[in-house]
């Protein structure tokens, strides 16, 4: 069913319902077959409006923070998977009454909080974040395997035992990765954590893992899944949290053209949605979105234009390359950012002032619905 973009305001980002509901089998599909539990990294998408329908399918969602975990116990009605980095004195106690799993990044964190846990009202489920000290992800930014990182325990801190009251282990060394590539991470986990898995009652193996894909290997993953289990049989869970893999092509960005400046080889094309505000991994992967009817630029080309965003922030712009459309470009055209629901909301910002976009979803009857619209308060109430 052709969608109609006029009828959406700029800017928008718009939630493609049936997209996502088939993601959402694929990843049961994995649960299933692989007898394992995928939970929803709330980092990487957090439409909330859309938790009862991934609770339907998946068996619960992960947090960093104590408001995503809050979050959770309130529009999923379960208790989150938690991890952070570094947990708050003052916040420890409410995010252990939200959690059912929590897991510390150090031995210091786990010493400082261990005792709290033994004498709170409810059993939390303990675990570690390891480090394998081994990554194919290429950014910095998100390796959270590189020299000198600070996610996570390498294993020359850690003895031949589980620290006490210590039940689970938990990784994350994947971003945007496939099944082959978790394939060789698990070998370089078991040569240094196997030991200490073989003692474990559950193993999260974290997010990364681009499942929803097109070319994805599923078969591949549920046969890898299906022997790791078979190899360590003590496992009463073995988790994987994926976030992208839950919003991946799910919806997109409109924009609109607000500005058309000519340069020598190229124009640019200025819309009222900026990639610093709103796309923030255009910047920092960087990466290069698709753009509806545009494609990649050659000689033959008329119309090539630079897409530029509406903050003052210099570098405001597609700097992995310009697009090149059928026609020219006007004040006015609509033009649309695909797979834009995933690592954007999460991370948007008011810099500047600019105009935060608003929120839609798109139903499986083809009807667009506005959700939420942000304007001078919500801009206000940030500051201070």
């Amino acid at each position: 069913m052709p969608i109609d973009f006029d009828k959406i305001p700029t800017p928008c980002f718009v939630l493609d319902e049936q997209s996502l509901e088939i993601n959402l089998q694929i990843l049961n599909l994995v649960q299933q077959n692989g007898n394992v539990k995928i939970i929803c990294a709330l980092k990487g998408f957090s439409f909330w409006r859309e938790f009862p329908l991934i609770g339907h399918y998946l068996k619960g969602a992960a947090a960093s923070s104590l408001n995503e975990a809050r979050l959770i116990a309130e529009e999923m009605s379960t208790e989150a998977h938690t991890y952070c980095p570094a947990y708050k004195d003052e916040e420890f106690d409410t995010i252990l009454a939200y959690s059912s799993h929590l897991t510390f990044n150090s031995l210091s964190q786990y010493d400082r909080f261990y005792e709290r846990t033994k004498s709170f009202g409810k059993k939390v489920s303990l675990g570690l974040r390891i480090n394998p000290e081994y990554s194919e992800v290429k950014t910095d930014l998100y390796n959270p395997a590189m020299e000198g990182s600070r996610l996570g325990i390498v294993r020359s801190k850690l003895g031949d035992k589980l620290p006490k009251g210590i039940e689970g282990l938990h990784f994350h060394v994947l971003c945007e990765n496939d099944s082959y590539t978790l394939k060789r991470t698990l070998i370089e986990v078991e040569k240094k954590f196997g030991d200490l898995i073989s003692q474990a009652k559950w193993l999260n193996m974290g997010g990364g893992h681009l499942i929803t894909k097109e070319g994805y290997d599923v078969e591949h993953l549920v046969k890898l899944l299906v022997d790791f289990r078979e190899r360590y049989p003590n496992l009463e869970e073995i988790i994987l949290e994926p976030g992208e893999a839950v919003g991946w092509q799910t919806g997109f960005l409109v924009t609109s053209v607000q500005d058309i400046i000519a340069c020598k080889n190229f124009h640019i094309a200025m819309i009222d949605a900026s990639f610093a505000c709103h796309m923030p991994d255009c910047l920092e992967m960087p990466y290069k979105p698709d753009i509806l009817h545009a494609k990649e630029p050659d000689k033959t080309d008329k119309y090539v234009y630079r897409i530029g965003g509406n903050s003052c922030l210099a570098g405001d712009f597609m700097g992995m390359g310009d697009y090149a459309f059928e026609k020219p470009l006007e004040i006015g055209e609509k033009i649309v950012f695909e797979d834009m629901i995933h690592y954007t909301m999460v991370k948007t910002t008011f810099f500047n002032g600019v105009q935060h976009p608003h929120i839609g979803i798109l139903t499986k009857a083809g009807e667009f619905i506005l959700l939420r619209s942000f304007g001078y308060d919500d801009y206000k109430e940030k500051l201070s």
